[in-house]
């Protein structure tokens, strides 16, 4: 979700709190559980509370065209989000976008204090991906990050899409692309 169709929600905490140690993203350390502790650190050292964040969340929009690329997509396939944000984060941004279904993790608080977060499964976008196979549908995934590579290995087509040269450097097997119009078309074309 965040890169592909949102911005990213803790690149925009960073720039609202100016403090630039929370603009690492998947994008920059491929290990999500070192990234998320990390985060949960800093925001206790700053006191920063789920509301603080929920208030930036609330007051980002969707990258521009993400909607309408979703409608178009949604227009002849079933989309489905993959995503590791969290269940307090999303809700601003999937009502901007028509609320696409999204599977995602949660936070853990207490008296609006971000104290853990519980991932849904681990690798929980390869194995949705390796399920959905399973039901015998054809998948054909985007994604940015780090994080995304395992998900897009086993999706059927894996497409990067406006990831950072690092991401295409090391997996250049994938098809990479900048423009919604050019993921449209690698999507309809990989669905036949």
């Amino acid at each position: 979700m965040e890169g592909v169709l949102t911005p990213e929600i803790w690149i925009a905490v960073a720039e609202k709190t100016g403090i630039p140690e929370l603009r690492r993203t998947t994008r920059d350390e491929p290990d999500y559980d070192k990234l998320m502790r990390g985060r949960l650190k800093i925001l206790d050292d700053h006191g920063l509370k789920l509301s603080d964040i929920q208030a930036v969340i609330g007051s980002l929009q969707p990258l521009a065209g993400a909607r309408e690329f979703l409608d178009e997509l949604r227009a002849f396939t079933q989309v489905l989000i993959l995503s590791d944000t969290f269940e307090q984060f999303a809700a601003p941004l999937l009502r901007q976008l028509a609320w696409p279904t999204l599977l995602c993790h949660r936070l853990v608080v207490e008296n609006d204090r971000i104290v853990d977060y519980q991932l849904r499964v681990s690798e929980q976008k390869q194995k949705t991906v390796a399920a959905l196979k399973l039901l015998n549908y054809h998948v054909v995934a985007a994604g940015d990050s780090f994080n995304d590579t395992a998900m897009l290995c086993e999706a059927h087509v894996g497409i990067l899409f406006r990831s950072p040269p690092n991401v295409r450097e090391q997996f250049p097997q994938f098809q990479a692309v900048e423009q919604y119009a050019d993921l449209m078309r690698l999507i309809k074309s990989a669905m036949g």
